[in-house]
């Protein structure tokens, strides 16, 4: 078992304990609500969450936030390895005597860190986690994000964010992170969990997520979709016509448009646009252009989905191209320029560095 944990945790450590310890580590233990530390004390909800993870005997599951192990414990019976992650060396102490002595104590890798700041991550087919409400939406992109994301992540959240989460257009609570989580993966509402399942109760109620990211994965620029997304939902119940006639969104739009006459210049050596006058009516002419002819100009961020928006963002692409025909699109890879993008998923198709709507 590896234990990559401070000095003043292991001085800590003290005596073993046993699995049979766990309430007596629970009831005495101080917990950090700052930290967002919600121990989930009730067995049968600890079971379901395992259970509802799918955990291969083959497989390497991640655990955000193990606390004192009582989702750990489960999860060591099923999995080949869990690596747990936990930022509060306190609790990485108290797991670790848990596991002391007992058959599965090889089985798990305890690292003492912050989850959002590690720059790399182990592989890992499966992630659990009773996650700290506070870095939420931190946590999914994080995973749904990875090259190599995990088979199934099962993940505890304020039931308003979860319910966020699986929000679909035309729903109250339908939003930019509902509409980005839904592009790279299936997200499902498992279960309610009220406030008393925990110690110390947190002061809103839980649910329970399954998030199973899209196989294949979209092969699309993240920042770019992003970008639009947020663009779009600025005010989602405002007409796009609206959104991209503000002020603020259209200044947005013109310094990007120069960025990219930037690279055209560094490319070609020349650039039919000069001024700051005629990027700014071009601009313009074009976010019209591309909204006519989509006829997205009435339609709301709240009332789009996934496709909605992959056809508007292809509609300024084509935009791009019609203007800059002799100019190659830049790779994905380029960190300077992230414009072009091949869509595979759906009714969508890529072709020599172009999309195509079917």
């Amino acid at each position: 078992m590896s234990h990559r944990m401070p000095k003043s945790a292991r001085k800590q450590l003290g005596s073993r304990k046993t699995p049979s310890a766990a309430n007596q580590i629970n009831r005495v233990f101080k917990f950090n609500t700052n930290l967002g530390q919600h121990i989930l004390k009730n067995p049968q909800i600890a079971q379901a969450i395992v259970d509802k993870a799918e955990i291969r005997p083959s497989d390497v599951v991640l655990e955000i936030g193990p606390g004192t192990g009582n989702l750990t414990m489960r999860i060591l019976e099923k999995a080949r390895k869990v690596i747990a992650i936990e930022v509060d060396p306190r609790m990485a102490g108290e797991l670790l005597k848990r596991v002391q002595g007992t058959p599965v104590e090889k089985k798990l890798e305890i690292t003492v860190g912050d989850f959002m700041k590690m720059k790399e991550l182990p592989y890992f087919d499966v992630c659990i986690s009773n996650t700290p409400y506070q870095i939420s939406s931190g946590i999914v992109f994080r995973l749904l994000e990875m090259e190599h994301p995990p088979r199934i992540a099962v993940l505890m959240f304020q039931r308003e964010f979860a319910m966020n989460l699986t929000a679909r257009p035309g729903d109250n609570l339908y939003n930019r992170l509902s509409a980005n989580a839904q592009m790279w993966a299936n997200v499902k509402h498992v279960m309610k969990v009220g406030k008393n399942n925990f110690r110390p109760p947190p002061k809103v109620e839980s649910s329970v997520v399954k998030v199973i990211p899209k196989i294949p994965r979209p092969n699309l620029n993240y920042s770019e979709w992003d970008g639009l997304l947020r663009l779009c939902f600025n005010r989602k119940n405002k007409t796009l016509g609206a959104i991209f006639r503000n002020k603020k969104i259209t200044a947005i739009l013109e310094e990007n448009y120069k960025r990219y006459l930037a690279y055209t210049i560094e490319q070609n050596g020349d650039m039919s646009i000069e001024s700051n006058n005629d990027v700014e009516s071009l601009v313009k002419q074009n976010v019209n252009k591309v909204l006519t002819e989509t006829g997205f100009a009435e339609q709301r961020a709240s009332k789009m989905d996934q496709v909605a928006f992959l056809k508007l963002l292809y509609a300024f692409h084509q935009i791009s191209a019609t203007q800059n025909s002799t100019t190659d699109a830049p790779s994905q890879d380029d960190e300077d320029y992230n414009t072009w993008w091949n869509y595979v998923h759906g009714n969508f198709y890529h072709e020599n560095n172009m999309c195509t709507i079917a």
